[in-house]
């Protein structure tokens, strides 16, 4: 008889996680959150736990997931987990098991190198082609004919935004499957068969939706078939799924279409003086089309009347439609053409953009929400689902055995209804287990009183002066997150010249860069915003300050925000208490869990919004916040802190 996995001796003191690792903890809630997640393959059900940041909840999925007997596919929220879990958690938990375990680490296909692209690169003139691109381009040739996988994440030289890479990657709409004749060496086949080999396949939620948004057996497709999967950082799943069951077409895949047409034309010696003309009428339609939405600036509402309220872009949509037309008409006429294999998917791409557009530009479904937005040079048009929850259902929970949901943030006013009720979930098993760390003890969260409404013109100054202050207590070593980019920069503004630390702002080098440098440099305070505050992890010293500088509801005006509250709002629902307090409880929770990532960090919080106080949705915000210790007094930070720190001049 199989003896039964017991997880507490696998977890517990003197198992064998704890002989492998010197300095590991035993956590009790590690251990249930491990149980959880075995019953929940073993039953099955559906299980959302919400885990409390030092629960362990990785090596506490992980553990089951390999010891299941099932393929189990894990996908993450960011690059970062997918690597920390492939690289370093898998090896650590093979050697305190002492066994092999079989892993597949999967990301997108424009990770991957297409070997027919890289193959005909010279057989064309292209504009990339000078001293530098010929460099790495000879290391390429050789690099592909070493690497295992064709990632190019094994490059760590190659420059992250290098343009000819787009011309080399292995994206879906220029694959040619079975027909290529590079199919058998492909590194996105291989990817393909290391995955259908393994019981374990790591992934991100982008490549997780786009496959799951596919339809089944398409070529695109990369995930192998499987009935258990884990979605950590689950809390970003209904954003994630939003981008990928929608559409959204843009000048920059005309224009790429155009320039992917006349080089594979030009390879195949067809490209003549007839494609010429019909790839110049589509660039010169598709300018005059998308440059007749670039007065707005944001995301913008298209309404079913925009034709009639946009006379000239109706009509250079119908002419942007017809170039399209002509186009693939044109491709068509080479299907039996010899050696013009590779044109296919040229057609596949045209027919796929004009009818993505024409879905955008003349469908009005009610479960939609259409919009179009300005993105530095690109004009993008695009619709979505207003309810993900439906689809969720349908194509996820419905079809897998299993589907456990993990992060630290699940609950608002501590339930998981919102986000069970978001994503379609139905019944499922709740568990909700508390941070492991002494929060109490570890951080104070500071709640001002007598700063004005935020929206008043006078918040930023008093907002930058109770900043000032914080900032002098902790010695800088700070992050001041906020809920948008104009209040990022304004706060950053009044401050920079103001402050004795070194001062970073998110945009002036790329994100990871960012982050190193701030890591790297003692007592800097960053200016940030979002993508600062989810899953971003700094331990240690360098980090012993979190400001939060208003509560983050979603803006109202924003189109698909105001359909889905108009949708809850028809529905009988309350949409500011139905979605955007959740909503904003959840970014908050996230936020404030920058701070506190190992039983030695101690610091600051401050939520700076008045609101918390004065409204009675705030003790829906401050129940659903972990114990911390709470002031509204300045002294009490200095207090906590040491006296070390000098008092505040003028600011």
């Amino acid at each position: 008889m199989v003896k039964p996995i017991s997880y507490m001796e696998l977890l517990g003191p003197g198992g064998p996680i704890a002989r492998a690792h010197p300095g590991y903890e035993h956590r009790a809630s590690q251990i249930r959150m491990a149980e959880a997640v075995a019953e929940a393959f073993a039953s099955p059900h559906h299980l959302m736990v919400e885990a409390g940041t030092g629960t362990g909840k990785t090596l506490a999925y992980l553990l089951p997931a390999i010891l299941c007997g099932r393929r189990v596919v894990i996908s993450t929220a960011t690059r970062n987990l997918q690597d920390q879990i492939f690289y370093k958690d898998l090896p650590f938990l093979e050697k305190a098991l002492g066994r092999r375990i079989s892993a597949c680490y999967l990301k997108g296909r424009a990770n991957y190198l297409c070997l027919m692209r890289l193959n005909t690169w010279d057989d064309s003139p292209h504009l990339f082609h000078h001293r530098e691109t010929e460099r790495w381009l000879a290391r390429l040739h050789t690099w592909s004919e070493e690497t295992p996988t064709g990632d190019r994440a094994e490059l760590a030289e190659l420059p992250e935004d290098w343009p000819p890479w787009r011309e080399l990657d292995a994206r879906r709409e220029i694959c040619l499957g079975q027909k290529c004749g590079w199919f058998n060496p492909c590194f996105v086949t291989r990817a393909r068969q290391s995955a259908l080999e393994a019981d374990l396949v790591v992934v991100n939620h982008h490549l997780y939706f786009a496959d799951l948004a596919l339809q089944r057996g398409d070529f695109g497709a990369v995930l192998p078939e499987h009935s258990l999967v884990v979605f950590d950082e689950a809390h970003e799943m209904e954003d994630v799924a939003s981008q990928f069951f929608g559409v959204e077409v843009s000048n920059y895949r005309v224009e790429e279409l155009a320039r992917d047409a006349e080089k594979a034309l030009t390879q195949a010696q067809l490209f003549t003086h007839t494609f010429r003309r019909a790839l110049d009428r589509l660039l010169e339609r598709s300018r005059s089309f998308f440059g007749s939405f670039q007065e707005d600036e944001g995301r913008v509402a298209l309404p079913g009347s925009w034709q009639a309220e946009r006379p000239l872009a109706a009509h250079a949509y119908r002419e942007l439609d017809q170039a399209l037309r002509l186009l693939s008409s044109h491709l068509l006429q080479l299907d039996q053409v010899p050696g013009a294999e590779p044109l296919a998917p040229l057609r596949r791409r045209t027919e796929e953009i004009r009818q993505e557009l024409e879905f955008v530009a003349e469908t009005r479904g009610r479960d939609f929400v259409y919009w179009y937005e300005r993105r530095g040079r690109g004009t993008f048009l695009a619709a979505c689902p207003i309810d993900l929850a439906p689809l969720l259902k349908e194509k996820l929970f419905d079809r897998k055995t299993s589907v456990v949901l993990t992060s630290a943030t699940l609950t608002a006013s501590g339930t998981f209804d919102f986000l069970e009720r978001r994503l379609g979930l139905g019944d499922c098993t709740k568990l909700a287990l508390d941070s492991h760390f002494d929060l109490a003890r570890q951080s104070i969260l500071y709640l001002p009183r007598s700063l004005p409404d935020p929206r008043s013109a006078a918040y930023a100054y008093r907002a930058a002066a109770e900043i000032h202050q914080i900032l002098q207590i902790s010695e800088g070593r700070a992050f001041v997150l906020s809920t948008s980019f104009q209040q990022m920069q304004l706060l950053h503004e009044l401050l920079r010249r103001q402050l004795p630390y070194p001062v970073l702002l998110q945009g002036e080098m790329p994100h990871h860069a960012l982050l190193e440098r701030f890591r790297t440099t003692p007592h800097a305070v960053l200016f940030a915003t979002f993508s600062f505050w989810h899953g971003v992890d700094v331990p240690g010293d360098a980090l012993s300050c979190v400001i939060i500088d208003k509560l983050p509801f979603s803006v109202p005006s924003d189109p698909v925000v105001a359909a889905r509250l108009e949708q809850i709002r028809q529905g009988g629902g309350n949409p500011f208490y139905d979605l955007q307090v959740p909503e904003a409880i959840i970014q908050l929770k996230q936020g404030l869990g920058r701070l506190i990532r190992s039983r030695q960090d101690r610091g600051i919080l401050a939520i700076l919004d008045p609101r918390v106080h004065r409204k009675g949705y705030g003790q829906a915000f401050l129940g659903s916040l972990p114990p911390y210790q709470r002031t509204h007094r300045m002294e009490d930070l200095r207090e906590f802190f040491g006296a070390r720190a000098s008092q505040p001049g003028d600011f």
